[in-house]
């Protein structure tokens, strides 16, 4: 059996709700099938008030084992590193967080904002908002670039705007069985399992992107890559592999990809004021090459074959409308 708390900063919920969503496992399962123990979980747990502190300092102080602490939203260190803007039980919650992670076998950061900082940590981060291991691409974050839980990890960053159910249950399931050290996690300490394809993989548009033809947003027919600026060529995740609700991902609805996945979301522009930044609009940035290309000799190959992918497209719409008027 793996007991789990599962805390929340500064987040609005929704890999909470992400979670309760889970389908391979459901969360019955987690617990029916797989001995995960839930001590608490701020939207489910049946402790309020003082159990809770009492159960966090049972945690502490060896009474109660932790074995995997869970934590969604960033941390928020604000105002002047006192952590007073966002206080849990008596304490500001990035103390808690500091000491369970000194107890807890295994720790998970859940989203972008626990993972990354996500949309909190954004210029000018009032709140001093951070991530767990990272602010951003850079390592460090709340509990610094050397940390490992006492199984031996840095912590495990499972991102996302939210993150995708199954993601999270089946981590927990590897920690659980004794699993996760069978799991390999990159650079950005994210499993492989679900973070080494890049969108675009498995994506219904991806003839379209291979030939440059362009679509506009929320139509059929193209890739929304140049002209809405989708991020999935450049996007780790499985979201066109593992499907959300086991029925659609974003791209697959004519959605362009957010790059929720990444370390760098949201992809802000101090310069234009923008949140979300549109590849075609504002430009590539150098990141935004794929690995393997120089910036410029991706723009003239990406150029060459739009104008064929084009080329083909109205020689088969003549073709077409040859053969049908025979």
């Amino acid at each position: 059996m793996a007991n789990v708390v599962w805390l929340q900063g500064g987040a609005c919920s929704g890999n909470t709700m992400s979670f309760l969503n889970a389908q391979e496992p459901t969360v019955v399962e987690l617990v029916t099938d797989f001995g995960i123990n839930i001590l608490w979980h701020p939207s489910i747990g049946l402790e309020i008030g003082e159990q809770v502190t009492d159960l966090l300092n049972d945690c502490l102080a060896g009474r109660q084992q932790l074995d995997i602490l869970v934590y969604e939203g960033s941390i928020i260190k604000g105002p002047n590193n006192t952590g007073t803007m966002n206080f849990f039980c008596d304490r500001p919650m990035k103390d808690w967080v500091a000491d369970l992670a000194k107890v807890a076998g295994y720790v998970v950061a859940i989203g972008d904002c626990a993972t990354w900082g996500g949309i909190p940590a954004v210029p000018p981060n009032p709140s001093e908002s951070t991530g767990m291991q990272f602010h951003k691409k850079e390592k460090g974050g709340f509990l610094g670039a050397n940390y490992k839980s006492k199984g031996g990890l840095p912590v495990i960053n499972i991102p996302g705007c939210p993150a995708h159910p199954d993601w999270i249950t089946q981590i927990l399931v590897a920690i659980s069985t004794g699993r996760i050290k069978d799991v390999l996690i990159d650079e950005f300490h994210r499993p492989k399992t679900f973070f080494t394809d890049f969108v675009q993989t498995g994506c219904t548009n991806a003839i379209s992107f291979a030939q440059k033809v362009d679509a506009h947003f929320g139509k059929r027919g193209g890739c929304l890559f140049y002209e809405v600026g989708c991020r999935g060529p450049m996007t780790r995740a499985s979201c066109n592999r593992i499907l959300w609700n086991r029925q659609s991902s974003k791209t697959r609805a004519n959605h362009p990809c957010l790059g929720c996945t990444e370390p760098g979301f949201p992809h802000h522009d101090l310069v234009k004021g923008s949140v979300f930044k549109s590849l075609k609009y504002l430009g590539f940035l150098p990141q935004d090459v794929p690995s393997g290309n120089s910036r410029l000799g991706y723009y003239m190959r990406a150029g060459f074959e739009k104008v064929l992918g084009g080329a083909e497209i109205v020689l088969g719409a003549n073709r077409e409308h040859f053969e049908t008027s025979k």
